[in-house]
């Protein structure tokens, strides 16, 4: 029975405090979020698929583009997949090269999410700061890998491109540079009483039901839970380093905040360390063409969170299948249960706080009827049109504007 008090408004998928469309169906009592429903579906690419009918070397550069934030953690999750299955000794020079650029991967992601953050609570002048200071380690990362994002420093058996003495020393300089910005935020996040208070409390999932939701990374570090695959199940050169794993007890979109700037702290430890200990040696041993038959589940720690490639091989230079489990995808869940009882207004910095990437997660299922032994191809058409039926149920009607746009093509 339809309650005459709540209010239904649909959150997206073209909104201006969404990155990426994604769409949310929101229950309002008042200013009151009563429930949160989220429809995936909207950024679907079809690279899973795409992957099976494409070597394993193409595969590892459209892996790369699941995401412009994480192209290095989705690439290398891939290729540790790979050169398991085909019995790969990656070099040691090789796996630290992997984890300086992971680690600068992280630095850039995390500034880009503070931004975010500042920007979703109306504090746009830590949007230009933290996205000013961003720039630095982009430099640093086109200077290792040729590129600002999508990388492609990754190949199947190690890296592509050696780091030189002249290009560690920029390295360690910009480290020096970013530390010093990253304390100032760590001051202002800490002492700034309007920033602590617009973040405190919004947001809630406590540790039990982070653990029930199945919360990955930051979020989950946030809300107690002392979990990080570079720790507990290290993969690149992250066993021979030293760094601490960043919690807080606070639940909260300030705990994730406070989280995401201690893991700045340590990744400029961890960017030092591969710097100092990287060994001599080649940096790639080479790969068979065709994969023999086996299948792996790979784990990277992603800066979202825990990063998961299923690989499976068929003894042929195509994957038989490639399945990928963004860290997005685990936390999503969580935010219907941060938005209880919470108001509308907080509902942009309670997404952000989650650092969602859309492009990461959506997927496609199709299902097969074993009854009627037959399968169904919705053609693009069928699928706008369900979609302005379905928009049409909830009130909104686009037909005068599509008339519209037909008499102006």
């Amino acid at each position: 029975m339809h309650d005459p008090g709540e209010v239904k408004i649909p959150f997206g998928p073209q909104h201006p405090a969404l990155k990426e469309p994604e769409s949310f169906l929101i229950s309002l009592r008042g200013e009151k979020i009563t429930s949160t429903s989220i429809k995936l579906g909207y950024n679907h690419r079809g690279i899973e698929k795409a992957c099976e009918e494409r070597t394993y070397i193409q595969d590892l550069y459209l892996i790369e583009r699941i995401c412009g934030i994480c192209s290095h953690s989705h690439s290398t999750c891939f290729a540790q997949a790979v050169e398991e299955i085909a019995g790969l000794e990656v070099p040691a020079r090789a796996r630290y090269i992997r984890t300086l650029i992971a680690e600068l991967e992280r630095i850039h992601s995390h500034l880009l999410w503070l931004g975010v953050a500042g920007h979703e609570i109306g504090f746009d002048t830590l949007l230009m700061y933290t996205w000013r200071d961003r720039e630095v380690v982009m430099d640093i990362l086109a200077m290792l890998t040729g590129n600002r994002v999508n990388y492609g420093i990754n190949t199947i058996g190690g890296v592509r491109r050696d780091i030189s003495p002249e290009q560690k020393e920029e390295v360690l300089k910009a480290m020096d540079i970013l530390e010093e910005r990253t304390k100032y935020y760590i001051e202002l996040a800490t002492q700034e009483v309007t920033l602590a208070k617009r973040l405190s409390g919004v947001g809630i999932l406590s540790n039990e039901d982070a653990k029930r939701l199945g919360a990955v990374g930051p979020v989950a570090r946030a809300s107690g839970i002392e979990r990080d695959v570079r720790r507990d199940d290290p993969y690149a050169a992250y066993a021979q380093l030293d760094f601490k794993v960043i919690t807080s007890n606070e639940c909260d979109v300030y705990g994730r905040t406070l989280v995401r700037l201690g893991e700045l702290m340590e990744s400029y430890s961890i960017v030092r360390q591969a710097i100092q200990k990287i060994p001599d040696g080649v940096i790639s041993v080479k790969a068979p063409r065709k994969v023999p038959a086996g299948e792996v589940v790979s784990r990277y720690e992603a800066p979202r969170g825990e990063d998961l490639h299923y690989v499976s091989a068929n003894g042929t230079d195509k994957p038989e299948r490639v399945k990928v489990r963004a860290p997005t995808l685990a936390n999503i869940q969580s935010v219907s249960k941060m938005l209880e009882n919470r108001y509308l207004a907080d509902m942009p910095i309670v997404v952000a706080a989650i650092d969602p990437c859309f492009s990461c997660t959506d997927r496609l299922i199709a299902v097969n009827d074993p009854e009627r032994k037959t399968k169904n191809t919705v053609a693009w058409e069928a699928i706008r049109l369900k979609g302005i039926e379905w928009y049409k149920r909830q009130g909104i009607d686009f037909t005068p504007l599509n008339k519209k746009l037909k008499s102006l093509i």
